[in-house]
């Protein structure tokens, strides 16, 4: 940063790791016994290394990362294990030592950046305290520090956005911030912990290439916790998997993305969506979940979900073993050295043809939807959110469409509005030759049954205070789907098998499920009726790549068995190139490139879907980095909406583009469509 060096790099780098953790154990006490939730890790992280901690929820990532920064509190212990940081032993500091450490020396960004900001505190003022109170600057001085910090972060006219409070910003935007206030002080370690988790892929793409920067300019040790290995993959040189609190995998990143030696790290690197994968094939999952912690195992802990294991495994507990020079397994199953093998799963079987040629199930034409905002006096007018305008969109049969975007593009909106949640301000919808945009609630009753919606968030649309059982009974009651509350259950236990879940489960409430299982339920909910749509909304965003694959494959088996058709809304292209027949690109609440999945995401032809391909996390993936933000929804720009970044812009961009047809099935909303190519790019290229 410019005036201020960072004091690691004024001396001399130590020959001592920034980081050493050895036979770290940390325990939750509760009334029915211990828990090891950190059971025995270690690793070194050296001056300028990045490290990656990978694994599914609950497997005892961000436990350790509290661990290494001592941020825990009852019942949560320390029990055994050393932290060393620079030489120094952390677990023996005092409570001002850890006050002058943290913050200063060593850094965390947390998860939820909402939650780690404080509300009613401008930005500026939180990026700068660290820097006052660690005596690295006096006030005047730190706040211009603190401008550039932000300036450096990418978010846009820093000076007023420094007078802002944090609900005023966007996730990504906090997100800047906690980076911002993560490296005021150029620590010689940063603790980042699942910093990209529900952000789109673009915004995704810009925490870490910050992280990257940091790494490299500054060398900066960093240690990097996610449950998604292509995003670990593209940052960190090594990487060590985590699994029931163990460490099972430990090597170098690019070794683990093509060879991995622990089954657990081998379904992760599988799980994953790729763009080059086929439309429609099944992902590798693995079923079942992560075993009891207060009660593990004997032998191996993932033997009860191991696709390998052998006798062994369930009676001898694995140690963590060199499998080959550089790399460290917990497998009896490699510890001779040999691989594991690819996967070889059985497709699932062709659904049947979209009938494309028939009239659409769903269709919207110009739609519109406006939210006019409060008035801030009786003198002056409320202001206009358009958030979405003039989108022509159509679902067929037996049809997965994919609608992707950045967030406040208008998705979510959009999907509201094809369900009739919305009352569209213009334009028209059709749901199976019957118009519905004005529909009455009366008349949409008896369409809803064949019309349903699955939400983002599955625990906040479920009731917690109503039972599974009851939550699936309630719309096969209230419709009169079955004759009384026997035949309901009845019904509610074919439900819960059909997702895959016991029916057993249907006494418990939703708290008492993991988030896949409770997406799992959501759409049992949106089954109940036998609809014909399914506007599934961001279903996956936020689930672990493992129970993301387990969701995936279940509706590409629910869409063959059933002969559902879906609307399927993601900001991860990867996903919707593995789930969907079409796919439309939104931009400021317009369709700006639609067509065939597999055309519009290996040809992109409008310059924004170029940048959104080359933003998802996979290793040697060329990047181009789109400068600023959207336009305003408060003021739509006259032109094309795209224009004020785009690395092509010219004269004529001045007049908005229709969408228009350019090839078979292929649709853009560009006058230089295909100008702006992924082939034409030699290195990482940032646009306006």
């Amino acid at each position: 940063m410019d005036g201020f060096i960072p004091p690691h790099a004024l001396q001399p780098v130590p020959d001592v790791p920034v980081l050493e953790v050895k036979d770290l154990h940390t325990v939750f006490m509760t009334d029915n016994g211990p828990i090891h939730a950190v059971d025995g890790v270690s690793f070194t992280v050296g001056p300028g290394e990045t490290l990656g901690i990978v694994g599914e929820s609950g497997s005892g990532k961000s436990v350790t990362a509290l661990s290494l920064m001592r941020l825990l509190e009852e019942p949560a212990r320390i029990v055994g294990g050393s932290i060393t940081f620079q030489g120094k032993d952390v677990l023996a500091m005092s409570r001002s030592e850890l006050a002058d450490w943290r913050g200063d020396r060593a850094a965390m960004v947390f998860q939820d950046p909402m939650t780690g900001l404080n509300p009613v505190i401008r930005i500026l003022k939180q990026v700068t305290e660290h820097i006052v109170s660690h005596g690295r600057m006096k006030p005047a001085a730190a706040r211009t520090r603190g401008i550039e910090l932000l300036r450096r972060m990418g978010v846009a006219a820093p000076e007023r956005a420094a007078a802002s409070f944090p609900h005023e910003f966007s996730g990504g935007m906090r997100q800047r911030v906690m980076m911002a206030i993560g490296v005021a002080n150029d620590p010689a370690l940063l603790i980042a912990d699942e910093p990209t988790t529900a952000l789109d892929v673009t915004i995704q793409a810009q925490i870490l290439d910050l992280l990257r920067g940091l790494n490299e300019e500054f060398g900066t040790a960093i240690v990097l916790i996610s449950h998604d290995l292509g995003v670990i993959g593209t940052v960190c040189r090594r990487v060590a998997v985590m699994y029931a609190g163990e460490v099972v995998e430990e090597a170098v990143t690019a070794e683990v993305l093509a060879d991995p030696r622990h089954p657990y790290a081998w379904a992760l690197v599988n799980a994953v969506p790729r763009l080059d994968a086929p439309t429609g094939a099944r992902l590798t999952s693995i079923e079942g979940t992560p075993p009891d912690a207060l009660n593990p195992p004997r032998g191996c802990r993932f033997e009860p979900r191991c696709p390998f294991k052998i006798a062994r495994c369930a009676t001898d507990h694995p140690p963590l073993m060199e499998v080959a020079p550089g790399r460290r397994a917990r497998c009896w199953v490699t510890a001779d050295g040999r691989s594991l093998p690819r996967p070889t799963l059985p497709a699932a079987a062709e659904a049947e043809i979209p009938l494309l040629a028939e009239a659409p199930l769903l269709e919207a034409r110009n739609v519109e939807k406006h939210f006019v905002l409060r008035r801030p006096s009786f003198m002056k007018p409320g202001l206009t959110v358009h958030a979405v305008n003039g989108v022509d969109i159509a679902l067929h049969k037996r049809e997965s469409l994919g609608v992707v975007g950045e967030s406040g593009c208008g998705k979510s909106t959009l999907a509201r509005l094809l369900t009739r949640l919305h009352e569209p301000t213009g334009g028209s919808v059709t749901f199976e030759g019957q118009d519905i945009t004005h529909a009455t609630p009366a008349a949409m009753r008896s369409l809803r049954p064949r019309l349903q919606m699955v939400f983002q968030d599955p625990y906040a649309s479920l009731n917690p205070r109503m039972t599974i059982g009851d939550a699936l009974a309630e719309p096969l009651l209230a419709h009169g789907r079955v004759p009384n509350r026997k035949a309901a259950d009845e019904r509610v236990r074919e439900l819960l098998s059909t997702v895959g879940l016991k029916t057993s489960f249907a006494s418990r409430y939703p708290h008492e499920f993991s988030g896949g299982q409770r997406q799992r339920v959501s759409i049992a909910r949106a089954l109940a009726l036998n609809p014909s749509v399914v506007v599934a909304d961001e279903p996956v965003s936020a689930l672990d790549v493992n129970v993301q694959a387990q969701v995936l494959n279940l509706m590409l088996d629910l869409r063959q068995r059933l002969g559902l058709s879906y609307l399927f809304i993601a900001h991860d292209l990867a996903v919707v190139r593995a789930f969907c027949d079409r796919v439309a690109v939104m931009y400021l609440g317009r369709v700006v490139e639609e067509g065939p999945a597999d055309d519009v995401l290996s040809r992109p032809l409008h310059p924004y879907t170029v940048a959104l391909t080359s933003a998802i996390p996979e290793p040697g993936r060329q990047r181009v980095v789109l400068g600023g933000e959207p336009p305003s929804t408060l003021r739509l720009p006259r032109g094309c909406a795209f224009s004020a970044r785009c690395p092509i812009a010219q004269p004529a961009c001045e007049e908005r583009p229709p969408l228009a047809e350019v090839a078979s099935g292929r649709k853009v909303a560009c006058h230089f469509p295909g100008a702006f190519a992924p082939r034409t790019l030699s290195r990482l290229e940032t646009v306006r």
